[in-house]
């Protein structure tokens, strides 16, 4: 982390988790040509329905070129996964405020939730056919970037909560699954959704009121 000389506000500087090697100049162009027409096809006819074959015809390269990049479909779903990950990754880390650099750290919480939720919704068919199943969810390497920057904003705007297990908290409510079983299952509009998320927040970061009354 470093402090703005012009703010006096600790800025974050956490990098990318999850990141392959460096490629050669013509395997990262072989490999995004892979993707792009991957990422047409998911378009077209949704990430459940892709398959190796379909993408090395589209990509007009053998079927073999496709399994030597990404092992697997499972390794091509995740590949398409960490692509739009990144997208968003970079918003946070490097965007414009409020949910980029620049906000005080409240801000930057209170605009996390909605961006992640409308990146998620916008991607919704690769998220859910690529997330990791449970026991895996919590260390894969954008789950882990997303506590950690989390828990960085909430020590910076002071909560009395353990940051760590806030964060985690706060990540649990923007769970894919848990998301599209709301709205798809349960008919919630993602507004109230995203309410929940920004009424989460204040409770993380108010002082305890000595005479309020839980239920």
């Amino acid at each position: 982390m470093s402090t703005s000389p012009s703010t006096g506000r600790t800025e974050l500087s956490l990098s990318p988790v999850g990141a392959a090697p460096p490629l050669r100049a013509d395997a990262a162009r072989n490999r995004a040509r892979l993707l792009e027409a991957a990422a047409r096809l998911a378009d077209e006819r949704g990430a459940a329905n892709l398959t190796m074959e379909a993408v090395a015809c589209a990509a007009q390269v053998g079927k073999g070129t496709v399994f030597r990049r990404f092992g697997d479909r499972a390794g091509l779903l995740l590949a398409l996964l960490d692509h739009q990950e990144q997208r968003f990754q970079a918003a946070f880390m490097a965007g414009p405020a409020p949910l980029g650099p620049g906000a005080p750290a409240r801000e930057r919480l209170h605009a996390f939730g909605p961006a992640a939720l409308h990146h998620e919704r916008a991607h919704l068919d690769l998220y859910l056919a690529a997330q990791p199943e449970a026991p895996r969810r919590e260390l894969a390497p954008a789950r882990v970037l997303r506590v950690s920057h989390l828990a960085a904003l909430l020590r910076q705007a002071g909560t009395d909560a353990d940051p760590r297990l806030a964060a985690h908290t706060l990540a649990g409510v923007l769970d894919v699954a848990l998301v599209d079983h709301l709205v798809t299952r349960l008919g919630m509009q993602l507004e109230r959704v995203e309410a929940g998320w920004h009424d989460l927040v204040e409770r993380l970061l108010s002082p305890c009121d000595p005479g309020r009354t839980e239920r």
